[in-house]
């Protein structure tokens, strides 16, 4: 497979970052370029910067975007790539450079960007489905992602993580952030609709992947090219028994537990039931209060997949 017009987008500040990771991407452009993908580099400088650069990709033609970097770039790029206007769709590819990772977790990839770009050049393009998260008071906030959405502790979480610390700490601060939520946290439940379908929660997950964060996988019968969601609802507003279910989270029983419900969608709401402020997230980054309505948008993205990197399930779920 070969790209002459690629463009490799970085976030220099994603996990390490630094003078490092840059002299590793220059090594991975030229060995690129010595096997037929020709990337031209461009360094994010700020939040909503990639979305930017992966929107002109899409205007200039470009024939494939690579994105360096952590699940909330990817993210950026993934929304700029997905609301191309002028009906040229650029594929996406990735070389991981963040805290969780969860897409080169997905996808198999190894987290060492030489070992990442190996993997580029026996790839395929597949067409797949992203999921849309909207605030419904807050419409113009609506976002895609790739892998995983929340609403809940995960969301607070999200939104009151210590940017700093992320940067020195990386996941670590996700972790001291959710001890802390633990002892503040007071579990409102909100209502979740999809379907016939309705109860109230206090933690809502939203899947288009297995990996959620760090070791763990919820919503492990994801399927990326699948048009629809898993969905995993806790109902319990106890703090001690959120920390209980870790160990069976570790242990992949979690589908065991009562309080747990899990399904599959393309559509659900989650609305709050008074003024308790809920919030939700995206693909790691902090979206907005609810209500929000989560879809699937099928075909929304083109996504250069390495070959024998993931589930069979691949070569059934795209025949036509």
């Amino acid at each position: 497979m070969r790209f002459q017009n690629a463009l490799l987008i970085h976030n220099p500040n994603a996990g390490s970052g630094g003078n490092a990771r840059r002299r590793l991407i220059d090594e991975a452009r030229q060995f690129l370029s010595e096997n037929g993908i020709l990337a031209e580099l461009a360094e994010t400088t700020g939040p909503g910067h990639a979305t930017e650069i992966a929107q002109k990709a899409t205007r200039d033609g470009r024939e494939l975007v690579i994105a360096c970097g952590g699940d909330g770039t990817l993210n950026e790029v993934v929304n700029g790539l997905a609301t191309a206007q002028n009906g040229h769709r650029v594929p996406l590819a990735l070389l991981p450079g963040g805290t969780a990772n969860i897409m080169a977790k997905e996808l198999n990839l190894p987290w060492d960007i030489a070992g990442a770009a190996k993997h580029l050049l026996n790839a395929d393009v597949r067409e797949i489905a992203l999921g849309m998260a909207k605030p419904l008071e807050e419409p113009e906030k609506a976002r895609y992602f790739l892998s995983v959405s929340g609403c809940g502790p995960d969301g607070m979480i999200v939104y009151s993580v210590d940017l700093g610390l992320k940067a020195r700490v990386g996941i670590l601060a996700y972790w001291w952030q959710g001890v802390r939520e633990v002892l503040r946290y007071t579990f409102p439940r909100f209502r979740v609709r999809a379907g016939e379908r309705q109860m109230e929660a206090t933690l809502v997950v939203v899947g288009r992947t297995k990996n959620y964060g760090g070791p763990f996988k919820i919503t492990d019968q994801a399927d990326l090219f699948e048009d629809q969601f898993e969905v995993m609802a806790l109902t319990t507003q106890s703090g001690l028994k959120y920390l209980s279910y870790l160990p069976t989270l570790w242990m992949g029983n979690l589908r065991k537990e009562e309080d747990v419900h899990f399904w599959k969608a393309d559509t659900l709401v989650c609305e709050p039931l008074d003024s308790n402020p809920v919030y939700a997230q995206v693909d790691g980054e902090s979206l907005a209060r609810l209500p929000v309505e989560f879809s699937i948008v099928p075909r929304a993205l083109k996504l250069l997949v390495p070959r024998g990197k993931v589930a069979s399930t691949i070569v059934s779920s795209l025949k036509p």
